[in-house]
């Protein structure tokens, strides 16, 4: 059995630094008068945002950090991983609830599948539940060929094989419904 590290996904440092800058920049703002002062809490919280908000993962679950608050999930709740049509992922779970992966992009979905212990390069069938991608041991074609079951475009570009956007091609994910 193959060990499984845990992989972080975070969003970009540069919305810390940012927001950093946009703080330094309304301090002159803030102190001209004192009713002025709670300004400064926006830069703040975004900066605390940017640098804690993510998602890790590892052979136990999925944990999913919020600016203020954690929420462990366990794969065995995990039903599917679909990305939405802005190539955000969101997890499906047990109940129906759908929960969305902060900082996972749809570019991401084989190491957070990997994390979890499943296997992307088997080359099987995405399951017929509208195209979302298996927890725990599904398989996703290699090529990332829709015809063949996959919702990844070969060049790591939107558009899949004919012109098709990657997502349309693949179904609707779980918050879509059949049509």
């Amino acid at each position: 059995m193959a060990v499984v590290r845990p992989v972080k996904f975070r969003h970009n440092a540069a919305i810390s630094i940012a927001a950093l800058v946009a703080f330094l920049g309304a301090v002159p703002v803030a102190t001209a008068r004192w009713y002025l002062a709670p300004i400064l809490l926006v830069p703040a919280l975004v900066a605390i945002w940017g640098w804690r908000a993510g998602t890790d993962a590892d052979g136990d679950g999925v944990r999913v950090r919020a600016l203020a608050g954690t929420r462990r999930i366990p794969w065995s709740r995990i039903t599917g991983l679909a990305p939405d049509d802005r190539g955000r992922v969101h997890a499906t779970l047990d109940g129906g609830t759908v929960v969305r992966l902060p900082a996972v992009g749809r570019a991401d979905l084989p190491r957070l599948v990997a994390a979890g212990g499943g296997d992307l390069a088997g080359g099987g069938d995405l399951p017929a539940n509208g195209g979302d991608l298996p927890a725990n041991g599904g398989d996703l074609p290699a090529n990332g060929d829709p015809a063949a079951g996959g919702d990844f475009a070969a060049s790591g570009d939107d558009q899949a094989a004919g012109g098709e956007p990657a997502a349309e091609a693949a179904g609707p994910t779980a918050q879509q419904p059949s049509q």
